[in-house]
């Protein structure tokens, strides 16, 4: 990296700053989230997210503010901060826990570190939620904040209590709609996903990853559509929808 920034390295790599990189990274990381099904791309592609972390350190550098040790140093010191139930200090024994433990101590230590941190601040409640990013993806936003908040008790106790609640959301949805309001469907329709990533938690899966999962066999399932209309001579507009969805059965039946 030093060698790309030099006076006489690589004139794009000179040219970029904090701003144009940004969507680099975003980039690189959703090329890893694609890749990890793949021992072999996954490696790749987390060399070339990796690369973006030390791009972004390298520019800092030279403005003089932190530099790829001090963000190594950074996290390391933090992971050992944040498992005092691994790093024990000389003297004593570390105590048996579960991994529910540990996420509630994680979070406690993190809402004291934010009290330090913002010490000066007026008075008022600690925001656990102030810590999740705006700039997520919705759908992992919505999972994170619901989350923070379930480890402060405000969660339904079991499954039942999120599908009573989609019940509901679905009932509002509906009224809605019969009230012909666009402004009003389209705030239900978003109650209605933020309970479905509560159920989807409830159920121990990852709303994102089932998403991401379900558009991979998608797009699996109409390349199957398409590729039947071209055997057929067919245009896919002129096909008809109930051929459309019996070749998309088809595809679905080959694959079971």
């Amino acid at each position: 990296m030093d060698r790309l920034l030099a006076p006489d390295g690589c004139p794009w790599d000179r040219k970029q700053t904090l701003d144009s990189l940004r969507p680099y990274l975003l980039e690189e990381t959703h090329e890893v989230l694609d890749a990890m099904d793949d021992p072999v791309a996954h490696r790749a592609e987390l060399g070339d997210l990796l690369f973006q972390i030390v791009f972004q350190s390298a520019l800092r550098e030279r403005e003089g503010a932190f530099d790829l040790g001090d963000v190594i140093d950074g996290i390391r010191d933090k992971m050992v901060r944040r498992h005092p139930h691994v790093f024990v200090p000389p003297g004593q024994v570390a105590e048996p826990t579960s991994p529910e433990a540990v996420q509630r101590q994680w979070e406690a230590i993190k809402r004291a570190e934010r009290s330090a941190a913002q010490g000066k601040r007026p008075p008022g409640p600690d925001d656990p939620l102030a810590g999740v990013p705006k700039a997520m993806p919705a759908l992992v936003r919505a999972s994170k904040l619901q989350d923070k908040a379930a480890a402060l008790g405000f969660d339904w106790p079991d499954l039942q209590g999120a599908l009573d609640k989609f019940d509901e959301e679905w009932a509002e949805l509906t009224e809605a709609r019969q009230a012909d309001d666009p402004e009003a469907v389209r705030e239900e329709m978003g109650d209605l996903l933020l309970v479905l990533c509560r159920v989807a938690s409830k159920l121990s899966v990852d709303p994102d990853d089932a998403l991401r999962r379900a558009s991979v066999k998608f797009e699996r399932r109409f390349a199957h559509v398409l590729q039947r209309c071209y055997e057929g001579g067919l245009d896919p507009t002129e096909a008809g929808l109930a051929r459309l969805d019996a070749w998309w059965n088809e595809a679905k039946k080959q694959e079971r």
